[in-house]
């Protein structure tokens, strides 16, 4: 089996539009770069791993809140890069000012020998859509036209 990432995309209503939560990946190689580099919180599972609960696992990972609701599948798709991302949506709310990601280590700079610790997700927004699409891996903005299309109830007014 070839690489496979799961993940929550997080969605709530803003007046008549949907926002998302979408993640700003943590590390010295995306600090400077916001269009294109945002992400669906996922990550990777293994071969015997049941895909929705390491979609959960990866999102509370990343953002520290654990999701919950009724998810609605969006399907899976193939990256650029070969890797497939099978996602869920689920109507919910964050703070960002409250984001609690895990950490990863890595030698930086490179070839010091120093090593370096850095948060997964160092930090989450909400964006409406069409914003979203700008923001957002071109490799996952299908998920986002996925979402729009499945026609999630508004909230009464």
């Amino acid at each position: 089996m070839g690489k496979h990432s799961a993940g929550i995309l997080l969605f709530r209503w803003a007046g008549p539009e949907i926002e998302v939560l979408l993640a700003h990946p943590g590390g010295p190689f995306w600090k400077n770069k916001d269009d294109g580099a945002w992400s669906i919180p996922k990550g990777e599972y293994g071969d015997n791993e049941d895909p929705f609960a390491a979609a959960k696992r990866e999102f509370a990972e990343e953002t520290g809140l654990t999701p919950s609701g009724d998810f609605i599948p969006l399907g899976e798709i193939r990256q650029p890069g070969g890797k497939v991302v099978t996602v869920w949506a689920v109507e919910g709310d964050f703070d960002t000012t409250r984001l609690r990601s895990d950490t990863f280590s890595m030698p930086w700079p490179p070839h010091t020998g120093n090593l370096q610790e850095f948060p997964e997700v160092d930090r989450a927004e909400w964006f409406t859509l069409d914003v979203a699409r700008g923001k957002i891996l071109k490799g996952q903005a299908e998920f986002l036209d996925r979402l729009a299309t499945q026609q999630p109830p508004a909230p009464p007014l």
